[in-house]
């Protein structure tokens, strides 16, 4: 009986490593599924009134695939087209339809069609993100930055809020102060009237240049500045106090602080307001232009108003001459 020769069992490992990378894709999009279901509250098993808790936490659940499926291919040395187009079609669903869907049945003080345009609209704008990604990226890129605020994190900032509420209502129930209780549900209150803004504020950022870092590869891949060990103490501290309500606040920071670095630049650099004194003075000179018209056509009409006085002077004369120059009568 023949051995199997190593090559043989390389190739098995090969394979095997190949198939684990594409079930943690697929994980991905059982996971946004999932999250979907449980918003429309037609889960496997009854949820006990935390049907948008748990939708929340699936799409963390994808994220978390999603994380994993790219490191574990390029550890494997299996990476390709195929699990790069595959993690894009599954992170449009889990971080593109899943949160949109989350935040309509999440946030229902709007009419139904302004809700449904913001909805549609983040979709649309993750889709765009995910496949301006796959054709600007290649396999050598180090992803250090990202164009545009990355889809996954969009959809992380929507989900934390279903997931703040659920620890405010907590809150709620052991709090026994009157002044402590109608904050919390104003609060709650306000959640759910902003998030439809914030998601549209997420949107426009995914299909931006606004340039953002990769906090895991920035925060756990080499070493530490001391700005960054600053900046681990201070989130921390931020969950000790806060607890439910630093996942949307850490979030909202990612998402909106670069592009506000950015203005603040611009602003500083004076480009701004040079860019507003050039069209302010493009204006003024397109104003000064028809001046001149406005002049030689004021010039023109009292030049044929001089001629027009000229020639009924010019008449006069002919009659009086005429009148001079005619025989007397006899």
């Amino acid at each position: 009986m023949r051995e199997p020769s190593p090559r043989r069992n390389l190739n098995r490992k090969q394979k095997m490593f190949a198939v684990f990378p594409t079930l943690l894709t697929l994980g991905n999009a059982a996971c946004g599924f999932g999250s979907i279901t449980f918003a429309a509250k037609i889960g496997p098993e009854t949820s006990d009134g935390n049907s948008l808790f748990i939708a929340a936490a699936l799409i963390y659940l994808a994220m978390l695939f999603d994380a994993l499926d790219g490191r574990v291919a390029r550890w494997a040395k299996q990476t390709s087209d195929f699990g790069a187009q595959l993690d894009s079609l599954c992170d449009a669903i889990s971080s593109g339809v899943a949160p949109a869907f989350l935040m309509l049945q999440y946030s229902r003080e709007y009419p139904s069609r302004f809700s449904w345009m913001i909805a549609a609209l983040f979709v649309l704008c993750a889709v765009l993100r995910l496949a301006r990604f796959n054709v600007e990226t290649d396999e050598e890129d180090t992803h250090q930055f990202f164009s545009g605020l990355p889809a996954p994190a969009a959809a992380g900032l929507i989900a934390s809020f279903p997931i703040a509420k659920h620890g405010l209502l907590d809150w709620r129930e052991g709090a026994t102060e009157a002044w402590v209780i109608s904050f919390l549900e104003w609060l709650i209150y306000a959640m759910q009237k902003g998030l439809p803004f914030i998601m549209l504020a997420a949107a426009v950022l995914m299909v931006s240049r606004v340039r953002y870092v990769h906090f895991f590869n920035a925060f756990v891949g080499g070493r530490l500045s001391r700005k960054q060990m600053i900046q681990i103490v201070f989130t921390l501290g931020i969950v000790f106090v806060v607890r439910e309500l630093a996942l949307p606040l850490m979030l909202c920071y990612i998402a909106f602080r670069p592009p506000l670095q950015a203005f603040w630049k611009e602003f500083r650099a004076g480009r701004l307001s040079s860019l507003w004194a050039d069209k302010s003075n493009a204006t003024e000179d397109s104003s000064m232009d028809t001046l001149p018209l406005e002049t030689h056509g004021s010039d023109v009409s009292e030049e044929f108003a001089d001629d027009g006085a000229s020639e009924d002077s010019f008449d006069a004369r002919q009659e009086d001459r005429s009148d001079n120059e005619s025989p007397p009568l006899t």
